[in-house]
């Protein structure tokens, strides 16, 4: 429900081009190697790719500007895991809880799938995905933004769906599946995680991380891609491909950085 609620706060967004995207940066100083460096981000976020993205013939370039875009977004879902997961905590430390925090955990063993009200399911399922985990998959889905569900529906994790709202693949048959599609990007981003969070083909993912955790460790993007296998058809080698961006890319110097409070709200800077 959330999901679909944050799908559907912004249907009349618009769609900035790349020059636009890029002199808005420049303008807010938005640099990822001042990122690399400081790990503070400017919490700049945009609702669309621009459709120029893959006329940037520059690949560094094109990279970067997409890192620019995604990069808020993730550690937007990131803070709101954090800042669940801290009030969980809370709850399990008590005794008693009051009428306000057993209403919150009905609504987070919704969201999270777990009928059976299980603590240890949801403490397990309630965390964040590794920033630079989530870049490589959004780079490999999209092609760094240029590909057509990226384009046309905000599909920045190629997830599938047999019914409702999609993209249909090019080579599928007439009854086959489609891919997610989205009014805006921070919703595609929300249902990957939740995805990742809750997908029954994700749970020695979710128990390798629940690990780190117990052994007091980073969650390792490295580590833990052993784990997306059945994201993709190709399984072993999807995997292999994401260690490959993330390493190439310098993908782990973004894995703590932070967001910078206060919105900057787009339309009052266009």
């Amino acid at each position: 429900v959330d999901i679909y609620s944050l799908n559907e706060k912004e249907t009349d967004t618009v769609r900035l081009d790349a020059s636009t995207i890029l002199q808005l940066y420049e303008d807010t100083d938005y640099k990822l190697e001042d990122i690399r460096k400081n790990k503070l981000v400017k919490p700049i976020a945009l609702t669309l790719l621009p459709k120029e993205i893959k006329m940037i013939e520059n690949t560094k370039k094109r990279k970067e500007l997409f890192i620019q875009i995604i990069l808020p977004l993730i550690l937007q879902e990131n803070n709101n895991i954090r800042l669940d997961r801290a009030r969980l905590f809370g709850i399990i430390n008590k005794s008693n809880n009051t009428e306000l925090e057993k209403k919150w955990l009905d609504k987070k063993y919704k969201q999270y799938g777990i009928p059976s009200r299980d603590l240890s399911i949801l403490k397990i399922r309630m965390d964040e995905i590794p920033v630079s985990l989530a870049l490589a998959q959004a780079a490999k889905e999209t092609g760094w933004g240029t590909s057509r569900f990226a384009q046309e529906g905000n599909a920045l994790f190629g997830q599938w769906t047999w019914s409702g709202e999609g993209l249909k693949p090019k080579e599928a048959e007439k009854e086959g599946h489609k891919v997610m599609k989205f009014n805006i990007l921070q919703a595609s981003v929300r249902a990957y995680q939740r995805n990742i969070n809750t997908h029954s083909s994700y749970k020695e993912f979710r128990l390798a991380r629940a690990k780190l955790r117990d052994l007091g460790k980073p969650l390792d993007s490295i580590i833990l891609s052993e784990y997306l296998d059945e994201y993709a058809e190709t399984g072993d080698q999807y995997v292999e491909v994401l260690k490959k961006i993330i390493n190439q890319n310098n993908l782990k110097d973004f894995d703590d950085a932070k967001l910078l409070p206060s919105s900057i709200e787009l339309e009052s800077l266009t």
